[in-house]
């Protein structure tokens, strides 16, 4: 991938990620609604896009943020598929 094209990826990754976040940020469900998962579904994907732009960085990896982007994926995901543990396995990376 050219460092271009990598420009492009992040660019767009922002423009998603101001879309995603206004869509989390307007949602009405608090986490008594049964609406909750949906929102964290907006949620998930802010991180996932976090996770994106931290990978496709110019720069060298930032060690610290990748683990502050796995953790909170992780902590996110856990609603979804409980039976995993995902927090729990937030444990090991700090």
């Amino acid at each position: 991938m050219t460092q271009e094209e990598r420009n492009q990826l992040i660019k767009t990754s922002w423009e998603l990620h101001s879309r995603v976040e206004t869509a989390y940020l307007n949602h009405p469900a608090s986490k008594m609604d049964t609406d909750w998962l949906e929102k964290q579904r907006l949620l998930l994907a802010d991180m996932a896009l976090h996770l994106l732009q931290t990978a496709m960085s110019p720069e060298s990896i930032k060690l610290d943020r990748l683990r502050d982007n796995i953790h909170s994926i992780l902590t996110i995901s856990d609603q979804f598929l409980p039976e995993v543990d995902l927090k729990r396995m937030t444990e090991e990376l700090y």
